[in-house]
Parts: C-alpha cells; structure tokens; sequence
C-alpha cells in the first residue's frame, strides 16, 4: 500500500501538534501591524506635529511682518507722528493689524522698538539677547520715539511666540534661556525708511 503524501502546502496537524508553544508563539504574525505602528507612531506624529507648529509659527511671523510694512507707511507719511498718536493708541493700531491671529495681552509678549537715527548706518543690525547668547533671552524694551519730517527711523516688532507641542519645543525655538525657565519662537520684523517731507 502506497503513502499517500501531504500537497495542500500546510503541515498535517500531527506535525503541528508536535511542535512547542514557543515555535508557535515564535512563528506567528498576528498584531505584527499594531506593533509596527507603535513603533513609527511617535516619530511620524512629531514630524505631523512639527510641520503644523513650524507652519503656524511662520504665519504669525508674516503677520507681525506686514504689520510692520503697514505702520512704517503710516509713520512714513505723516499720518502717525508723535504730536497726533500716542505710545498707547500706536500699539492698538499695531495689535489690530494682528489680532486676525495673535492677541496684544499684557504678558509682554509684543514689543515694538521705534525710534530715528541720524544715518541708516546707526541702525542696529542685531537683536538684543543676553550676554549676546544666540538663543538668550531677550533684552528690547518698548520704545516710541519717532522722528518728524525727513527723518530716518527704524520700527521693529518682537513677538515671543508660544509654542505648544513639547516635543517639537527644543527643536524650533530661538529664545532658550540659561535658567530653562522658557523657550520661546522669537519673531523679528523691521522696516527702516526715511520720512517724507510732510507738513
């Protein structure tokens, strides 16, 4: 009598029977998937994460940028001056060019510098940190003293953007204080320009 020998491809359930719980254990797929996407689950949400805050982050730094185009132009040609606008009114009119995004509280986080020169070379080209650390903390203060008529000026914004997903934090922030009591995405924009001469 001829054996009849095993085709389907599978082992014959004696055979399975025969090996140990381990080899079984060993040999299985089931949750393969769910185990791989807890390992790719953490650097793919803080890539997810990183490209949101990092966008978000860039869109307040082209507000706070245009609003500085738009207030120069104003200082510019005579509608703001010192003798017609207060430091107070000035900074409503800068957070209203803003508010679409970011909101003017009294935590600091906004200030503007505005003030004339003599030259343009007199303008400085660095921003003020601590100890002139890259990514210390901040040192400007609130400024309003702009010029008259056919002067040079400069108006810069600092924003201390708050960024919201620690993971992300250590990697897109420039303010990074000594103490760690904070880091922050400092936001930068200046306009220097010469008045007109207005009367």
């Amino acid at each position: 009598m001829t054996k009849l020998h095993h085709i389907s491809g599978k082992p014959p359930a004696s055979s399975l029977r025969q090996t140990s719980p381990l080899k079984r254990l060993l040999r299985s797929r089931d949750g393969a998937a769910a185990i791989e996407f807890a390992l790719l689950a953490i650097p793919y949400f803080l890539i997810v994460f990183a490209i949101i805050e990092t966008f978000i982050a860039f869109t307040g730094e082209q507000l706070v940028a245009n609003a500085v185009d738009t207030m120069a132009r104003r200082l510019r040609t005579g509608q703001i001056t010192a003798e017609n606008t207060t430091e107070a009114k000035f900074r409503s009119e800068f957070c209203d060019e803003i508010s679409i995004l970011i909101q003017c509280g009294e935590d600091n986080k906004l200030i503007l510098d505005l003030r004339s020169f003599s030259n343009f070379a007199d303008i400085p080209k660095t921003v003020p940190r601590e100890s002139g650390e890259q990514f210390g903390d901040l040192t400007a203060t609130d400024v309003y003293e702009p010029g008259g008529a056919g002067t040079i000026n400069m108006l810069r914004a600092y924003y201390r953007w708050e960024i919201v997903t620690d993971l992300v934090r250590p990697y897109i922030s420039t303010i990074r204080p000594s103490d760690g009591s904070r880091s922050e995405f400092l936001i930068v924009a200046t306009a220097a320009y010469k008045n007109e001469n207005y009367k």
